[in-house]
């Protein structure tokens, strides 16, 4: 009897320290984070920038083209084949310079994305020790909570600390 009363009292002590838990909805947090929608807006404008560049470098191409196409038929056909050869290689340059500059400005945004996501992270942490929480787990679209209650979702607290600190 001494033994099973123990029992229950080792066992009822053990079941008040219970976790506690939260949850972030990382899709919710990540589009109200004030620092990734200015971060997308400037990458949209360089983006836009690069398009027209290219619209437009394409566009002085293609008028280029057609000038040598009526000028090739007045000139002799090893001298056109030349001239299409240097027009077929200043081509490729210029579509190697335009790829290269795409792929620099993309590049450049997921190292942005990625810094934005490493302090998303480090502000969960800190919430986290700071409010005496032992797990806060990733929701949303992929995440791993189901299900939680409204009183566990952590989302709008960590999204105004972020937006609050971004504003400094």
């Amino acid at each position: 009897m001494k033994k099973l009363f123990l029992t229950l009292l080792v066992l009822g002590i053990l079941s008040c320290e219970q976790s506690k838990i939260g949850y972030v909805d990382n899709v919710k947090l990540m589009d109200d984070y004030q620092e990734k929608i200015d971060v997308e807006a400037k990458f949209k404008v360089k983006a836009d920038a690069l398009a027209k560049k290219r619209d437009s470098i394409s566009q002085a191409f293609q008028m280029e083209a057609q000038a040598f196409q009526a000028k090739a038929q007045k000139m002799a056909q090893q001298k056109a084949q030349e001239e299409y050869g240097q027009m077929q290689q200043r081509g490729q340059l210029i579509g190697q310079q335009l790829q290269q500059e795409d792929q620099q400005l993309q590049s450049e945004g997921q190292i942005q994305m990625d810094s934005i996501v490493s302090k998303v992270k480090s502000e969960i942490s800190a919430y986290g020790k700071a409010n005496g929480y032992t797990y806060i787990l990733g929701g949303g679209q992929g995440g791993s909570v189901l299900y939680g209650t409204d009183a566990n979702d952590l989302t709008d607290e960590i999204v105004k600390i972020l937006n609050e600190k971004y504003k400094k």
